[in-house]
């Protein structure tokens, strides 16, 4: 039976929707940074204060309740509500003021970061970034718990519950090894893939499936195209597999001052009209009232960018 009295907390909601989004006690409490007795505790609170089993637990799985999946979208947006409501009671002290979590992927935050935090140092003094690097499944995932307020990725992000805005879209360049027949070149088509022994980011890495759509666009079969050996996880790695003489690859423009002053290394490029580049945008769940202020973020990120690439 309820108590008639009983109030949740946002800390017991937030409980409840995230072992309901995970189904696995261990990985909600890790999202939570809390221990999972102290997990279990919130949500036995919850249940007993509702009256109501909300998650069935056993040694296998974790299973949603039918009463579980009516209320999980109303404790959904009371947490949203309780976001908004900040928002604003920190826009009484001015435009962006106060935490904000970042998320952005691993082949944007090393090219793009030192431009775009002293930006924002010097136009939002008051506002404390917070980044958190990772892939881009990842990070939509974050945003829709909750641990995100933004992410920095490519588009589309193809996720629901979310909204896009478009800041550049960014060439890629090919990087060969010095003395390569390709080096200095500036009039690329995307037949000169077939050439190249391409060396690839992990799985999970959006750039990897950029450029393994690329090779279907020209009609090439990735699997002969693209070396499926020897992989890394980063673009610096991958970058130091081409100076050592292993394959070729293909970054983002914004990546070759940082990466391609080494030795050993010449990049290409590929000529106007060819459609070799991606999207970059920023994705903020729909619910988020703060759309005005992250475009105005967006527009610091366009500009580092611009500075990124403005020597090249």
């Amino acid at each position: 039976m309820s108590n008639k009295e009983y109030r949740p907390t946002l800390s017991q909601l937030r409980t409840f929707v995230t072992i309901a989004e995970n189904k696995h006690f261990g990985t909600a409490a890790h999202k939570l940074a809390i221990s999972q007795p102290s997990l279990s505790q919130a949500l036995m609170a919850l249940e007993q204060g509702l009256g109501l089993q909300l998650i069935e637990r056993s040694t296998r799985r974790v299973i949603v309740t039918t009463a579980g999946e009516k209320l999980l979208p109303y404790a959904k947006a009371t947490l949203d509500a309780a976001d908004i409501f900040l928002t604003h009671a920190r826009g009484t002290h001015g435009d962006f003021t106060g935490p904000l979590t970042i998320g952005i992927i691993p082949t944007i935050s090393p090219y793009l970061l030192p431009n775009l935090l002293t930006s924002l140092h010097e136009k939002f003094p008051e506002l404390e970034p917070r980044i958190i690097e990772d892939q881009t499944d990842h990070l939509i995932q974050m945003l829709r718990d909750g641990q995100i307020d933004l992410a920095v990725m490519a588009l589309p992000s193809e996720a629901p519950g979310v909204t896009e805005i478009s800041l550049y879209q960014e060439k890629f360049s090919v990087v060969v090894p010095q003395g390569h027949h390709l080096a200095g070149r500036n009039d690329l088509g995307l037949d000169c893939l077939e050439d190249l022994d391409l060396l690839l980011l992990d799985d999970g890495h959006c750039l990897r499936d950029q450029i393994v759509d690329l090779c279907r666009t020209a009609e090439l079969n990735p699997t002969e195209t693209t070396n499926s050996i020897t992989r890394a996880s980063s673009l610096t790695t991958i970058i130091q597999l081409v100076a050592g003489g292993l394959g070729s690859t293909l970054i983002p423009k914004s990546a070759v001052n940082s990466e391609c002053a080494r030795p050993g290394l010449a990049t290409a490029s590929f000529r106007p009209g060819i459609s070799a580049q991606r999207e970059v945008g920023l994705v903020f769940r729909n619910s988020s009232s703060r759309a005005g202020e992250f475009a105005a973020f967006g527009e610091l990120v366009t500009a580092a960018y611009l500075k990124a690439i403005s020597a090249q």
